[in-house]
């Protein structure tokens, strides 16, 4: 076979439909999981706890090879291109599915956040979904305004920091969920079986609170290479272009977020909204003004 950039893309297309295959399967490995976690919170019972288990080892399993799929995607894709593979929307979507689901995995590497699996699996689904059906462009050659050494700087800050906020969100979502549970049961209210199923609280807030802390500082550095990178182009650090004022909502939502959570009286489930707040921004930084918001950052390639 003669690998051409024809040839590529065609892998690079089929390594994607590929691992949204696999993810899918996954998802159904940890929905199956959960369902097995819930019916078992209320009892003592070893087998549903190991069947459950075993299911979550399989949907972890199927993680990783669909992880490995979305990333054997990204470099036949920068091959067909002949550049890094985050030239357009479409790209930097499966790129950023891939972020995701690493900083998954290396979360769960080190702490138990198998609970967390069933809605990153699914987040990495519905964006691959996206991708393939609506954001879908040719592999071809850079905008010009994007053919700089920056786009690699600037562009794979985002990327990890996007993957890592990712997890930081639904750790931050299971934990209002889970506190909220704990707050009931304390008050002599009857339980939600799946609150009770998830991991404690403190361990949720804990997760939440090491990923922001990782990609906060990731974030700032893309914002001030973004803007380093406009100097170069455009001839201005910062000139209030929707982009970049989204990117700087996000920075300040994170900000506050990290703030709060030193500060007696905010820190948890106050100081967890401003985190919520922080992600919903960076999607629609990415989506929305990409899509519906024309500015100098207008080259979504949809």
């Amino acid at each position: 076979m003669i690998f051409n950039e024809q040839t590529w893309a065609e892998l690079s297309n089929g390594f994607v439909y590929s691992a949204i295959a696999v993810y899918a399967l996954a998802m159904l490995m940890y929905a199956a999981e959960t369902a097995g976690r819930v019916a078992g919170a209320d009892t003592v019972a070893a087998r549903p706890h190991a069947r459950s288990a075993l299911l979550g080892a399989f949907g972890t399993s199927l993680t990783v090879l669909a992880f490995l799929l979305n990333l054997g995607g990204v470099v036949a894709r920068g091959l067909a291109a002949s550049r890094v593979p985050w030239g357009n929307m479409y790209e930097f979507v499966l790129v950023c599915a891939l972020a995701a689901g690493g900083a998954y995995l290396a979360f769960l590497s080190k702490r138990p956040i198998r609970a967390f699996g069933v809605w990153i699996v699914a987040i990495v689904l519905l964006a691959l979904g996206l991708a393939v059906t609506v954001l879908y462009a040719p592999a071809g050659e850079l905008v010009p305004v994007l053919n700089s050494y920056w786009l690699v700087i600037h562009v794979a800050a985002a990327i990890v920091g996007g993957g890592v906020f990712t997890v930081g969100a639904v750790a931050t979502g299971l934990f209002l969920v889970r506190r909220r549970q704990e707050r009931r049961m304390s008050a002599g209210v009857a339980r939600d079986r799946y609150a009770a199923s998830l991991p404690a609280a403190q361990t949720l807030e804990q997760v939440a609170h090491t990923a922001h802390i990782f990609a906060f500082p990731i974030w700032t550095f893309a914002v001030i290479a973004g803007a380093i990178w406009a100097e170069n182009s455009w001839g201005r650090y910062w000139g209030w272009d929707p982009k970049e004022t989204w990117a700087f909502i996000t920075w300040v939502f994170y900000a506050a977020y990290l703030h709060a959570q030193s500060t007696a009286g905010w820190r948890g489930v106050r100081a967890s909204w401003f985190a919520l707040a922080g992600y919903a921004a960076f999607l629609f930084n990415f989506f929305g003004v990409n899509l519906w918001i024309t500015g100098l950052h207008s080259y979504a390639g949809v």
